[in-house]
C-alpha cells in the first residue's frame, strides 16, 4: 500500500510549495523508492488550458495530452520522468465529475453534498494515483483557510484515518518573516497558520519555514514547542541560488530522518552525486553565452517556465551560464532600435504563443537570424512564423499568412486541419469557430527525423516523441517550393504533418512545431535545446 505525504501552505501564496514537494520527492526517489506526485488546484476552471499566461503562467503539457499546472513541469524536471494528466486535478474537474454522476443517477436519488460526495471523489482520485507507488506526494494549492480548499483539507484528514497514522504525513510550508526595522524573525504567522490547520483537524508533522535569513536554534525550539512539532522536524528554507540546490539544502538538515520515522521507511541514503555536480555547474559555470528570448509574454516570465529551465539545464551540461536577453516581440514592431540588441547576442530563440499580437516583431527577429547567420531555434509559433518569413522574403509570396490571423487568406502557408487523430488515437474535428478548450493537437506525438539534417545531428535517431500544443499546421501544398528554395523539412509526423524545418545554407537554423521544453529534465536535457545552446556557444567563441 502507498504511503502519502500531504504538503499544505500557510500565511501567503508563492512560498515554493511546488519546489519543496519536488525536492522531497527527488530525495526519496534517489533513495530507491518508487515515487510519484500529485498537484491539486482549488480553482473552478476544468484545467489551465484556456487561462491567460499573465493570469496563471505556463500551461504544462503531459505526455498523455493533459493541460496542467506548471508545477507538474517542476515535478517532471526534478523526478526525471513523465507524469500523467491524472496527477493534476482541479475543483472544476471534481464538481463536473460529481454532477455528471448525479445526472446519470449514480447516487440513487440521494442528496448530493460536499461531504461525502465531493470528498469521496477527491479521495478516490488520490487513491487511484497511489496504486503502483511506494510514496505519493500531494501538493494542495492555495493556503490554509481558503474557503475553496476546505473540502480538500477534510478529504486528506479522512485519508489519514483510513490508511493509518504511519502511512500518512502532513508537511506545512509557512513563512517566517524577517522584520528589518526590528531586526527580528517573527513566528506568529506560522503559529496562527498551524492553529488553523489544527482547527480543521490536521496536525502537521513537519514545518518547512521559508525565510530570508537562517533560523537560530532558539527560534526553531520556539516553533517546535508552540506548534507541537519535534525540533528536528522544523526545517528552514532560505532563498537558494538555484531551485536545484533546495534538495541538497534539505538533505544537510537531515530532512529524511523525520520523514522515515513517521512513515517507517528505514534508513534512507540518497545518491545525489550527479545532481550535486550539475548544481555546481549552474551556480559557478566555466563559460557563458547570451541568448535573445523573443516572446509576447516576457513581462510575465512564468509563462515560459519550462523553456527557461531547459536553457539552464542545457547550460549545466555544457558548463555554461545562459544569460537571457528578454525582448518583447510587440516592442520589436514599434522600436527598430531593439534590433541592435540582436546584434549583441550569440543565439536567437522565438517562443510559442497564441494570437496575432507581437507576430510582426517575431518575423523581424527571425529575418535577422536568417540573414545574419545567427543560430536560431523556433518553437511552435516560432516555427510557423519562420515558414511565413521565408515564404514572404525568399519565395516572394508577400501575402503569405497563417489562417490563425487571417482565416480568409489567399496564401494559407499555415492552416487549420479540420480532421486529425489525437494522441489517444481518437478522431478530432475542429473549425475556426470551435471552442478553444480541448481542440488542439495535445500531448506526445511521434516525429520521424530525416537523416543528414541538423535535427538528426541533435537527436542522433530517426524517431522521437515530443509534445504538442497548437491548432494550426504548416500547409504541405507549399512544401516542394520551400525545399527548392533552401528550407529543408527535417521532421514529419507519421501522418505526414510537418514537425520541423531548417535552413540549408545557415550555420544552425532549426524550427520545430512541438514544444521540446516539455520533455526536458535537469538530469536529461532535451537534445534540440542543448544543441542550440552548444551552437550559440560555438558562435561566441
Amino acid at each position: 500500500m502507498a504511503k502519502y505525504i500531504f504538503i499544505t501552505g500557510g500565511v501567503l501564496s508563492s512560498l515554493g510549495k511546488g519546489v519543496t514537494s519536488a525536492s522531497i520527492a527527488t530525495l526519496l526517489k534517489h533513495s530507491g523508492l518508487n515515487v510519484t506526485m500529485l498537484k491539486i488546484d482549488p480553482y473552478l476552471n476544468v484545467d489551465p488550458g484556456t487561462m491567460s499566461p499573465f493570469e496563471h503562467g505556463e500551461v504544462f503539457v503531459t505526455e498523455d495530452g493533459g493541460e496542467t499546472d506548471l508545477d507538474i513541469g517542476n515535478y517532471e524536471r526534478f523526478l526525471n520522468e513523465s507524469i500523467s494528466k491524472k496527477n493534476n486535478f482541479t475543483t472544476g474537474q471534481i464538481y463536473l465529475s460529481v454532477i455528471e454522476k448525479e445526472r446519470k443517477g449514480d447516487y440513487l436519488g440521494k442528496t448530493v453534498q460536499i461531504i461525502p460526495h465531493i470528498t469521496n471523489e477527491i479521495k478516490d482520485r488520490i487513491y487511484e494515483i497511489g496504486k503502483d507507488f511506494d510514496i505519493v506526494l500531494i501538493e494542495l494549492g492555495g493556503t490554509v483557510g481558503d474557503i475553496e480548499g476546505l473540502p480538500y483539507m477534510e478529504a486528506i484528514r479522512q485519508i489519514r484515518q483510513e490508511v493509518g497514522s504511519k502511512n500518512a504525513m502532513f508537511i506545512h510550508v509557512t513563512l517566517v518573516p524577517y522584520i528589518k526595522a526590528a531586526g527580528e524573525l517573527k513566528t506568529k504567522p506560522t503559529q496562527h497558520s498551524v492553529q488553523e490547520l489544527r482547527r480543521i483537524g490536521i496536525t502537521p508533522h513537519m514545518l518547512i519555514c521559508r525565510s530570508e535569513v537562517s533560523l537560530p536554534k532558539s527560534l526553531k525550539r520556539k516553533l517546535a514547542n508552540s506548534c507541537d512539532i519535534d525540533y528536528h522536524s522544523v526545517i528552514e528554507a532560505t532563498d537558494a541560488k538555484t531551485i536545484y540546490k533546495v534538495p541538497i539544502n534539505f538533505l544537510k538538515q537531515n530532512i529524511l530522518e523525520p520523514i522515515s520515522e513517521q512513515l517507517q521507511l528505514g534508513k534512507l541514503e540518497p545518491d545525489m552525486s550527479q545532481w550535486n555536480e550539475l548544481v555546481k555547474k549552474i551556480v559557478e559555470p566555466a563559460d557563458e553565452v547570451k541568448i535573445a528570448f523573443v516572446g509576447k509574454y516576457v513581462t510575465h516570465k512564468e509563462s515560459y517556465k519550462s523553456l527557461i529551465e531547459a536553457l539552464i539545464h542545457s547550460g549545466a551540461w555544457l558548463d555554461t551560464r545562459v544569460n537571457i536577453e528578454w525582448i518583447d516581440s510587440e516592442d520589436l514592431e514599434t522600436k527598430p532600435e531593439l534590433l541592435e540588441k540582436l546584434e549583441e547576442v550569440d543565439g536567437i530563440l522565438v517562443a510559442g504563443g497564441f494570437g496575432k499580437r507581437g507576430v510582426e516583431g517575431k518575423l523581424k527577429a527571425i529575418e535577422f537570424a536568417r540573414v545574419n547567420k545567427v543560430p536560431y531555434l523556433g518553437i511552435c509559433l516560432g516555427m510557423q512564423m519562420a515558414v511565413v518569413e521565408f515564404t514572404r522574403n525568399v519565395l516572394g509570396i508577400k501575402n503569405a499568412e497563417s489562417q490563425e490571423f487571417d482565416p480568409d487568406t489567399k496564401e494559407p502557408i499555415i492552416y487549420l486541419i479540420d480532421e486529425f487523430i489525437d494522441a489517444s488515437g481518437e478522431k478530432q474535428l475542429r473549425t475556426h469557430t470551435t471552442p478553444l478548450g480541448g481542440t488542439m493537437r495535445l500531448g506526445g506525438y511521434e516525429c520521424l527525423v530525416k537523416k543528414d539534417t541538423k535535427l538528426y545531428d541533435a537527436y542522433q535517431t530517426d524517431k522521437v516523441i515530443e509534445r504538442h500544443r497548437h491548432r494550426y499546421e504548416m500547409n504541405n501544398k507549399y512544401a516542394d517550393r520551400l525545399e527548392e528554395a533552401g528550407m529543408i523539412i527535417s521532421g514529419r509526423s507519421a501522418e505526414g504533418l510537418v514537425e520541423a524545418v531548417e535552413l540549408k545554407d545557415h550555420p544552425w537554423f532549426v524550427a520545430v512545431q512541438f514544444h521540446p521544453e516539455f520533455t526536458n529534465r535537469l538530469q536529461n536535457p532535451n537534445k534540440i535545446i542543448k544543441k542550440f545552446v552548444e551552437k550559440s556557444l560555438e558562435l561566441k567563441k
